[in-house]
């Protein structure tokens, strides 16, 4: 069995590993590792005025949450690599500074999320907005990208306590959404809160599957962590078994409880994005093969990391690896 590297200086040196080299300055992946479908992505976002960010536009750079330049180790959960001053920016770019056009997030764009992928071999992309019950409509903007950008496809997002929850879910599927993302920490309602339960139920009747922030990511304050507690999810795929349910980050910090929905649900399915090594063998081992994707949370992260992580755990295993990375989200998405 191959031994590989899991502390890196950067994204760069990446290229110790069999699978990416690095040409022109740019870490890209070998042609046999592709095709890739990357189930989690997001660009810039808002909530409480009009998107201020040109997320049609190219910027030079592109600045991920966590930077390309600085040490990684693949073994543990994604967050749990950034040094102080870096999480304090990621928290303030996702912030106050929504309400402007300026930091980290200007380079958020779609554009920008297609070059990183065309380096990666990655085809097509998941892109995940969510809304609050009032103010700025991320997934019409998600939408939008979807028409002009093919390559991604957008998700919709209704809050639970939005009016006309029906009305809205068949027009976003009628504009392109493949689905709908809910987010228990950025909306402010718990999976099992009754309205969410609903909303649910109604994503169903629509024929949408929804992608779920799973777990407690461990940098989220208190109520938020609460919210997200992987327990309260069962509500829900017990009560709808004909629903799909996309674990977004498999449970994140409690990736343990999350895979002891896999057998109970077979509406369960289970997003790599942010795990370390450690939480993915649990995952490989105790989710079946045929329901497990990749996903990156790109731009919070470089979309390489989960792809390494995901090349270490497959190697020698070629149509596990193709099922990850490919075959299982294009199914999914009936592509």
């Amino acid at each position: 069995m191959t031994t590989f590297p899991t502390k890196f200086d950067s994204v760069l040196d990446l290229a110790r590993l069999p699978w990416f080299s690095v040409v022109d300055g740019e870490l890209r992946a070998n042609a046999a590792v592709g095709p890739v479908i990357d189930i989690h992505t997001h660009v810039a976002m808002t909530n409480f005025v009009k998107l201020k960010v040109d997320v049609f536009k190219a910027t030079p750079t592109i600045k991920h949450y966590l930077p390309t330049d600085r040490p990684f180790d693949l073994e543990v959960y994604a967050n749990r690599n950034f040094d102080e001053k870096s999480l304090r920016r990621l928290k303030f770019d996702v912030s106050l500074l929504t309400l402007t056009g300026r930091g980290m997030r200007t380079t958020h764009t779609a554009p920008n999320l297609l070059r990183d992928m065309d380096l990666l071999g990655i085809t097509q992309a998941v892109l995940l907005p969510y809304d609050m019950s009032w103010g700025a409509s991320n997934a019409a903007v998600a939408l939008r990208v979807g028409k002009q950008f093919p390559r991604i496809l957008p998700f919709g997002s209704v809050h639970p306590k939005a009016k006309d929850v029906d009305g809205k879910l068949a027009a976003q599927k009628a504009g392109g959404a493949r689905g709908i993302k809910l987010h228990p920490n950025g909306q402010f309602i718990a999976p099992d809160h009754p309205k969410t339960v609903h909303l649910c139920g109604r994503c169903g009747a629509h024929g949408l599957p929804i992608l779920f922030h799973c777990g407690p990511a461990g940098i989220e304050p208190k109520a938020a962590q609460d919210r997200s507690q992987v327990y309260r999810y069962e509500k829900v795929l017990s009560e709808f078994p004909d629903t799909t349910f996309i674990l977004g980050h498999c449970g994140a910090m409690q990736v343990d409880q999350a895979v002891r929905f896999a057998d109970k649900h077979p509406n369960a399915w289970y997003d790599l994005s942010c795990l370390g090594l450690d939480g993915m063998r649990q995952v490989f081992e105790h989710v079946p093969h045929e329901r497990i994707m990749y996903g990156t949370d790109w731009p919070f992260y470089h979309q390489s990391l989960t792809l390494a992580r995901t090349l270490i755990l497959t190697d020698g295993k070629d149509a596990l690896r193709r099922a990850v990375l490919h075959d299982n989200a294009q199914r999914l998405l009936g592509l």
